[in-house]
């Protein structure tokens, strides 16, 4: 029996990494202002987004994809599939998943299995890697469904944001708080948490939190060398780069993927942040 994939566009897989797998990604939407984007490279690319973030004065927001955007290819997969998995982005943080339900609901003889990623970006996007390997590989909807539950527990994200001025933009912080972080240098280090995003620790000066997000992976990696590892920035390429280097550099990683952080967490975190996302088998 044949197993599609299915996740968000909030995952930020790389192009390459979902041609390969065969993965499909429903777009969520953007909302400037009155006008709304389909979360699509073709429609509005990264660069052009965190463009358009630095030339307002108000953050954007998002919005789920509509049970239709499913129903649609739900359809479609079926003629080829027996089996469908879903891997979503937090319910914590979208109502994705209700609308992939709702979808769900008008295929009643359909076997669609929606997984709460409990993540987003990264995180949700090496889970979604990981089942859609195993499916090219020939495995089954419960086997891999196995797998995706053991792999949640592995898998770390830490963020790093230049400047707070975004995150006090979209009010997840307030005015004051930031003045203080900003007169102090302080430069948060981020991560998710049970489906949200939250403190990890928080360092002086942007140089500082680099070191500290290196010292962090080295302390949470047994084998360095074989971890999967994801560097992303939001519109700062020469940063994420540079990271990358620095983790090739330090722990021997054979393999560092390398991408965007797209619209829909950049939609909250803006221009400016690296990540790394990382686990081991």
């Amino acid at each position: 029996m044949s197993v599609a994939i299915v996740t968000d566009s909030s995952s930020d897989i790389p192009k390459q990494l979902v041609e390969k797998f065969d993965i499909t990604v429903v777009p969520l939407y953007v909302l400037f202002g009155n006008d709304t984007y389909k979360d699509e490279s073709r429609i509005i690319s990264h660069k052009k987004f965190y463009d358009m973030i630095r030339e307002s004065t108000v953050m954007p927001t998002t919005s789920q994809p509509t049970p239709g955007d499913f129903l649609e290819k739900y359809k479609e997969l079926l003629k080829k599939h027996d089996s469908i998995i879903n891997i979503l982005i937090s319910k914590k943080m979208s109502g994705t998943i209700a609308s992939a339900e709702l979808a769900k609901k008008e295929l009643p003889d359909a076997d669609i299995t929606i997984i709460d990623s409990e993540m987003v970006h990264m995180p949700a996007g090496f889970l979604t890697l990981k089942a859609a390997e195993l499916a090219s590989m020939g495995k089954s909807k419960e086997e891999v469904l196995k797998v995706i539950d053991e792999y949640k527990k592995k898998i770390t994200v830490l963020f790093i944001p230049s400047t707070l001025e975004y995150l006090k933009r979209g009010g997840r912080i307030g005015r004051s708080k930031a003045l203080l972080a900003s007169l102090l240098e302080i430069k948060p280090i981020l991560t998710l948490n049970l489906g949200e995003v939250s403190p990890f620790k928080n360092t002086r000066r942007w140089s500082q939190a680099k070191i500290e997000l290196l010292a962090t992976m080295e302390n949470m990696l047994k084998d360095p060398e074989s971890a999967h590892i994801f560097v992303g920035d939001s519109d700062m390429k020469d940063e994420g780069d540079a990271m990358a280097e620095k983790i090739k550099e330090k722990f021997g990683t054979k393999e560092i993927l390398r991408g965007d952080i797209g619209c829909i967490v950049g939609s909250h975190i803006g221009p400016g942040t690296l990540d790394v996302t990382f686990y081991e088998d």
